[in-house]
């Protein structure tokens, strides 16, 4: 498959700035894989238009990451903290991305707060660099009163304090994330009771979610296309779950595609899972033969995205083509704090 064949025309005032005022109002375009049948409805009706199913939800939490460091020579700096490496000393080492019209070099000391200092430990490609930090607490600790929500670029707004609420799920967890899972973003509390009072089962993995997500493909074909590492982890209970749901003939509904790339990247050839801990580069595009997920509930992805290729691999390319068409002509919202679309039936 070629990175042309996953764009499309998308006015730009779709997509969304802000999340809706209530977590479960958003539309829902229900494509049925069988016939490519489509369907305007309503995040709210799920609990009605699935058959009795096992939901697998990203319980990742998204982290403050972002923060705004000073150089020495005054000079602002942006960081993205990534992830915490192996304890090296008195220190925390920790993966980032830094954002400078200057280069930052090996050595340099930044300041964010008089409570949270780092020295630069390495220079990668790409802007990632390796900290050394001092941070009273921990970083974690130091993130959550220096940092904020590391918000998809698209949206052309600074993060304020609504959005340290909204953009997490109901049922965030792991921290460990610097984008939310947004489809899960859609469940309320009181739609997950309605769920579970209609019979359906839920079950959570966790998937921390990259910067690697936003990344465009660079490469014109996708079998060059090199995804980057996440962290996962599948538990016991999870993989019962799945083995008891398929014994039943229950399908398994996958809430966004980090939940299917988890399930997939521990799928065995008939399906079954292997639980444990992890990272993942797995790349799913068409073809691709799915063993583990029956349907899918994810949001409208940006053009020449990986996470589009997973929907057109899930759903099939022209179909998936004429749902966004369809979805732009009835002015859905797009990307992460858009509107929903559903995946069902047999393939």
């Amino acid at each position: 498959m070629q990175a042309a064949e996953l764009d499309y025309s998308l006015p730009e005032e779709l997509i969304a700035q802000a999340p809706l005022p209530e977590r479960d109002g958003a539309r829902l375009l229900w494509l049925k894989r069988d016939t490519g049948a489509i369907e305007h409805r309503a995040v709210r009706e799920l609990p009605e238009l699935l058959s009795r199913s096992l939901l697998i939800l990203n319980d990742t939490r998204v982290i403050p990451a972002r923060v705004f460091a000073t150089k020495p020579s005054g000079g602002r700096v942006e960081f993205l903290f990534l992830e915490r490496q192996p304890d090296v000393g008195p220190r925390e080492r920790w993966s980032a991305i830094g954002k400078t019209s200057r280069g930052l070099r090996q050595g340099m000391t930044l300041t964010v707060a008089p409570d949270f200092r780092f020295e630069v430990h390495a220079v990668h490609d790409q802007g990632e660099v390796t900290l050394d930090v001092a941070a009273e607490g921990g970083v974690s600790a130091a993130l959550e009163r220096h940092g904020s929500v590391p918000l998809p670029p698209y949206i052309r707004r600074a993060a304020d304090t609504a959005d340290r609420e909204r953009y997490q799920t109901v049922f965030a967890r792991e921290p460990g994330a610097v984008a939310a899972p947004t489809a899960g973003l859609h469940l309320s509390e009181r739609l997950i009771g309605e769920l579970r009072e209609r019979g359906h089962e839920l079950a959570y993995v966790t998937l921390h979610v990259g910067p690697g997500t936003f990344a465009p493909l660079r490469a014109e074909s996708l079998t060059e296309h090199r995804m980057h590492s996440e962290r996962y982890e599948l538990s016991e209970v999870t993989a019962s779950a799945l083995a008891r749901a398929r014994r039943e003939g229950r399908p398994v509904l996958a809430v966004g595609t980090t939940a299917v790339r988890t399930l997939e990247a521990c799928a065995h050839q008939h399906g079954d899972l292997q639980p444990g801990t992890g990272s993942t580069d797995i790349f799913i595009y068409p073809p691709y033969e799915f063993r583990s997920v029956d349907g899918l509930l994810t949001n409208f992805h940006l053009p020449r995205s990986t996470l589009l290729a997973l929907v057109m691999a899930f759903a099939g390319i022209e179909p998936v083509r004429n749902a966004y068409a369809a979805a732009v002509a009835e002015r859905y919202r797009f990307f992460s704090y858009g509107d929903a679309m559903l995946v069902t039936g047999a393939s």
